[in-house]
């Protein structure tokens, strides 16, 4: 039965009919570890097999010992790069470093999020919330697709503001996150919806080296360099426009910064940079906005006390991250022989955490799979632990609360107008669609 439920918690087209939470809870219970086979899935080859880890304290454990799971032997997806030169690639960001390389990046990006520059940010976030919801829910009622016209367009133009990214060219922020994020989903591998003729010369410049799809209609690894030379190449152009025109966004900031040592973030740097705000910092909220939407339309009596009650946002927030958790896993390996959650680990070996599961920890939340607006104390693992905390957790915490106090200040009802479609990846739990119907 074990070996039956960690091949359908791998499985990636498992998700596209939800998460696989009571495989996660039989796994949990009998072990706080165990071991998965890679199978071939999806066309890809079978892969060496990896510790699962299932647990929150355990979870918690791994993420706080760098020294000896590591994020840069073999990067943090499940799946090894499918080279040395890949993996040489993927090991030069910041997510896939230890420290000391990953600790001074890290203080570089969190001086240059100033006080000032996150006080321009908040406001503009509001901003940007009350647009769209003007925009969406205007008249008396009507229906929209919450994922697609709701929450893709705030993360886009809250990175966009963090970027300093023309406003023409935000659009290949979508592009570029779909590729990499959906790289699982064919829907998403491929996608190609900005309009070229409407961006920048740097866009255009840059989308000349985009790849196309092979003979089988799959685009190259976008967990390479060679399968994003038109991302790295619109970075590049706009670090050099940047330091010959410097603005008040993050990313200018940052190229300015200077290290204890004296040294200036690299181009090559920013690029890596670059490429982790625009893919991971859109992708999550991105998922997690309509994931906290879904947590309202499935009970009804905590939206409506919620609308009553606009002081239990925060909590509320917090609380649809835990339940819905964006990002499923991640990926460390071993530096040496060790024990984990009472198996023998050997040096090498692959170890994933699944926050879906630590957030369902009958240990540690009562009732986990009930979505309690009020829920106190609630120490989920939505944004990671230890050294690797999400350094935008700050931002999203705030895009949720502005988007969500919106939508409900404007609403007295939202309900389901359809099944919402899932993203096929054991990665993100993606929302493609979420068709709704809401009264004013």
């Amino acid at each position: 039965m074990a070996a039956q439920a960690t091949e359908v918690v791998f499985d990636p087209s498992t998700y596209v009919g939800g998460v696989p939470f009571e495989a996660l809870a039989q796994l949990r219970n009998q072990a706080p570890v165990v071991w998965v086979a890679e199978v071939p899935v999806l066309g890809w080859p079978a892969g060496p097999g990896f510790w699962l880890v299932l647990r929150h304290g355990d979870v918690e454990s791994v993420l706080t010992r760098p020294h000896l799971f590591s994020s840069s032997l073999g990067a943090t997806q499940i799946r090894d790069p499918a080279t040395p030169q890949a993996l040489g690639y993927v090991r030069q960001m910041m997510l896939n470093m230890d420290p000391p390389d990953h600790s001074r990046l890290r203080r570089l990006l969190s001086r240059s999020f100033t006080p000032r520059a996150v006080s321009r940010l908040e406001d503009r976030i509001r901003g940007h919330a009350r647009a769209i919801c003007d925009r969406v829910f205007a008249g008396p009622r009507g229906e929209c697709d919450f994922a697609k016209d709701v929450a893709a367009d705030l993360p886009l133009l809250t990175l966009a503001d963090v970027l300093g990214v023309p406003e023409q060219d935000r659009g290949l922020l979508f592009d570029w996150s779909n590729r990499v994020i959906g790289y699982q989903d064919p829907d998403y591998a491929s996608s190609a919806e900005f309009d070229r003729a409407a961006g920048t010369p740097m866009a255009r410049e840059a989308l000349a080296l985009r790849p196309r799809p092979d003979e089988d209609g799959r685009m190259p690894d976008p967990r390479t360099r060679e399968g994003m030379p038109d991302l790295y190449a619109y970075a590049h152009l706009l670090a050099e426009e940047k330091r010959r025109r410097p603005g008040d966004d993050v990313m200018s900031i940052l190229l300015a910064q200077a290290d204890d040592d004296g040294e200036r973030v690299s181009v090559a740097e920013f690029e890596n940079m670059f490429w982790l705000f625009a893919v991971a910092g859109n992708e999550t909220l991105r998922n997690g906005l309509p994931g906290g939407c879904i947590a309202l339309l499935e009970d009804v009596a905590a939206q409506d006390g919620l609308r009553k009650d606009q002081a239990l946002m925060p909590s509320a927030v917090e609380e649809m991250l835990r339940w819905w958790t964006p990002v499923m896993t991640f990926r460390r390996t071993a530096t040496h022989d060790c024990e984990l959650g009472g198996h023998r680990v050997g040096e090498g070996d692959k170890i994933v955490v699944s926050f879906t599961s630590a957030n369902r920890d009958e240990a540690v939340f009562a009732d986990p799979d009930h979505f309690d607006p009020r829920r106190h104390p609630n120490p989920h693992l939505a944004f990671g632990h230890g050294p690797h905390f999400c350094l935008g957790a700050h931002l999203a915490r705030i895009q949720m609360r502005a988007l969500f106090s919106e939508v409900l200040a404007r609403t007295s009802a939202l309900r389901y107008a359809g099944q919402p479609s899932y993203l096929r990846s054991n990665f993100q739990r993606g929302v493609k669609q979420l068709p709704v119907t809401w009264t004013a």
